[in-house]
């Protein structure tokens, strides 16, 4: 900081950009509110149709989105100026002070040109005037004031040449739109920028010299900072591509680091998830330094880490894309690049590799496999970022140039072909973390969003990629259902996937191909085109596992609630309506939720087949934790029916009548499997059938006679009786159709 640029500071312009800035926070405030409670929740409760459904919707709600992060990038900025003009005001006036107070003392500070400056006599005694009295000071006054100064100046300098490069970081966070980076003030974005570069110099070090104590510094300041944009930024770009993986492919190689090994292995595990986190919320800033970390990690992966006969680089980085939401172009461009080493190292898919050996370092820490295998760490990335999985799923793996077959997709390479090798985890116990993964990848990439979660109102319809993804995964498991049977493991996401797509499957069961679906079942997005066939076997399939037949029962039961409230609602446009006599409408729909109903029971009694009593016992406590994982009460966030029907939430089923339905569904749902997985078993074989039929009817008839109620149609007293005779028949079909369908899937009992 030059002295007289401190000394002589004027502070108007920054006054007026403190006050514009602070006027822009308070209107993107209001913009943001707009867009939220206005644009966003008139978005999700409109009726949009066509390109409108998939494309429409998801750019506005993006664009809420964006002046949610405008806003909270201009209070950053706007803290940060504020922060840096308060403290060189105070900086000014120190220097200021200083200098007065040297005056007095007869001493004056002077530039010497290029920022320097000199303390000297103000006037010196030989040119005094007559009878002049002339302050006193000694050789430490010059000294003290000069030091004074200087630290004066430091600390301005420091002021701003700080904020400068705190506000260009975050202004390269985004090179389109805005960043979320968020700050309270000034010194809060330095520090993290700061902490970057003081942790990524300790990662840095050789490994075999990094102690415990550099360790525990690491990890604690990692844990700290690992989701904060600045800081991710920093210290990925200064450790750099090849030494994130030489970090900490060498913390895991045997014998490098004993102390370090025998002390804090234990700590590994979640270190590596945080270490994988800000990696991650580092590939979502836009700047050249990030840029050029993505393109280097993806020329590393085919290289080995440390020595040549170490790990590969894909190894040692897809165990650090578990955790966090990486950039979906960084994931598309790297699972390619992988997926090519793979084909070169199986011979086109053809035979095995990853396998491991005695010596072999453990790369993944969380106990749940070795992490040998770089597929299966790169797919539990996908599960979290759901447009990079369905890319990824539906790429061409292998092309089959000779014309006597079809190209093979990622997804049909990775479920039904792959050679996975054998893998274990801390326990020595065979493990099935990689197979589980694809599970997940393939739950984000059918439905749009994070695997485990369920969908809000935000989340945007099927888009054809989805759609098309999902039918290859239902026909697959239609002609080998041991694809999943031999992995149950697997079935909890399948439900979850099938849950969603009830809709879909609900029109394939009608065998209806003039149109009328469109209105029995109204959707938005991008329909799934799946053959009853398939859909059949596919439920039977899924129904065999507790946790899979639970998603798509509380599913079905929702979804079919919803539906009831909305074909029942006097209001519904003329043009929407399926039939004007409304017991072919009730009849219609409880006829389908009948049949679902039916293929799942018979999948849970060919499950129960044996162990009748613990298995499925077993069903009712999946049905009846499914309670708990509903956010926002009974009836919402289950997958189905909120999302599905007539716009992307519902249109005239939002709240309101179809939440009061479906909740009186859902509670009794619970309520009765909670009951039951407290007794001595579920429904056990021979019981299971009639006892499911009686439910599936009751729940039916609770469900339009609810809507009937609700919507005070006194001119239906017929109307459970229609939808519990029109259950029942569902039911019923549902035998033969499985028989007909999947006779190979069924054991002689």
């Amino acid at each position: 900081m030059d002295l007289d640029a401190l000394r002589f500071a004027n502070f108007a312009a920054l006054n007026d950009a403190v006050d514009d800035w602070s006027t822009l926070v308070d209107t993107l405030e209001k913009l943001k509110s707009d867009a939220d409670k206005g644009l966003r929740s008139a978005a999700n409760r409109a009726r949009w149709a066509g390109v409108n459904a998939t494309v429409s919707k998801e750019f506005i709600g993006k664009t809420a989105g964006e002046f949610q992060d405008a806003h909270t990038q201009a209070k950053s900025i706007h803290r940060i100026l504020l922060d840096t003009r308060d403290e060189l005001k105070r900086h000014h006036r120190r220097l200021n002070d200083a200098i007065e107070r040297g005056m007095k003392k007869n001493l004056t500070v002077t530039p010497t040109g290029g920022g320097g400056f000199t303390v000297r006599m103000n006037v010196h005694p030989d040119r005094a005037g007559k009878g002049a009295d002339l302050p006193d000071h000694s050789e430490s006054d010059v000294t003290a004031l000069r030091d004074e100064i200087q630290r004066i100046l430091d600390d301005a300098t420091e002021s701003d040449t700080s904020a400068s490069k705190v506000l260009k970081a975050i202004a390269d966070q985004s090179t389109h739109g805005f960043t979320d980076a968020k700050y309270k003030d000034r010194d809060s974005a330095v520090a993290a920028v700061e902490k970057a570069d003081e942790l990524s110099k300790l990662a840095k070090k050789d490994p075999q010299d990094l102690t415990v104590r550099e360790f525990d510094t690491l990890h604690s300041g990692l844990k700290t900072y690992a989701r904060d944009p600045l800081f991710a930024e920093s210290f990925a770009t200064k450790l750099g591509a090849k030494g994130t993986l030489e970090f900490w492919a060498g913390i895991n190689e045997p014998g490098t680091n004993p102390d370090l090994n025998d002390n804090r292995q234990g700590k590994f595990g979640e270190f590596q998830k945080y270490l994988s986190i800000t990696l991650a919320s580092a590939t979502q800033s836009d700047s050249a330094g990030t840029v050029d970390w993505t393109r280097q990690m993806v020329d590393q992966g085919a290289q080995p880490v440390r020595s040549s006969s170490g790990p590969l680089g894909f190894q040692v980085m897809s165990n650090l894309m578990r955790w966090g939401n990486y950039d979906d172009t960084f994931l598309r461009t790297y699972g390619s690049a992988l997926m090519e080493t793979e084909k070169k190292l199986t011979d086109n898919g053809e035979g095995g590799a990853w396998r491991r050996t005695p010596n072999s370092p453990y790369l993944n820490r969380t106990g749940s496999d070795t992490g040998w295998d770089p597929v299966t760490g790169y797919l539990k990335g996908l599960s979290n970022s759901p447009g990079a999985a369905t890319a990824f799923l539906n790429d061409t793996f292998a092309t089959k140039g000779d014309g006597k077959g079809s190209d093979v997709s990622n997804f049909q390479y990775l479920f039904e072909k792959r050679d996975w090798p054998v893998e274990e985890g801390s326990d020595g116990q065979s493990s099935n973390t990689g197979r589980n993964n694809l599970a997940l990848a393939l739950e984000a990439g059918t439905t749009g969003h994070p695997a485990g979660e369920r969908p809000t109102p935000d989340t945007p319809p099927h888009t054809a990629e989805q759609a098309r993804l999902m039918e290859s995964v239902v026909s697959a498991v239609s002609k080998d259902n041991t694809l999943l049977t031999e992995h149950p493991y697997m079935s909890d996401s399948f439900g979850q996937m099938a849950s969603e797509y009830l809709h879909d499957m609900n029109r394939t069961m009608t065998a209806d191909s003039d149109g009328d679906t469109d209105r029995l079942f109204p959707t938005v997005g991008e329909p799934a085109d799946f053959q009853h066939r398939d859909v059949t076997r596919f439920l039977f399939t899924v129904g065999q596992h507790p946790e899979g037949y639970a998603a798509v029962e509380v599913g079905q039961k929702s979804y079919m609630a919803h539906l009831m409230a909305h074909h029942l609602d006097p209001a519904l446009p003329a043009d929407q309506r399926y039939a004007q006599d409304p017991q072919l409408v009730i009849e219609n729909v409880a006829n389908g939720s009948g049949e679902i109903a039916g293929t799942l029971a018979q999948g849970r009694a060919e499950a129960v087949a044996g162990e009748a009593a613990e298995k499925d016992k077993a069903y009712e406590e999946s049905v009846a934790r499914w309670k708990d994982g509903i956010a926002g009460g009974v009836g919402t966030g289950i997958g189905v029916g909120t999302s599905y029907i007539a716009s992307p939430v519902g249109g005239a089923v939002v709240g309101g009548v179809a939440d009061t339905v479906t909740s009186a569904v859902l509670e009794d749902l619970f309520k009765n499997a909670e009951g039951k997985a407290k007794g001595e078993a579920g429904l056990i074989m021979g019981e299971s059938w009639d006892a499911g039929m009686k439910e599936s009817n009751r729940y039916v008839e609770t469900a339009v006679e609810r809507a009937a109620k609700e919507h005070h149609r006194s001119d239906l007293p017929d109307a459970g009786e229609w939808a519990r005779g029109a259950a029942r028949r569902g039911f019923m079909l549902s035998e033969s159709t499985v028989n007909a369908m999947a006779p190979d899937l069924k054991t002689d009992i």
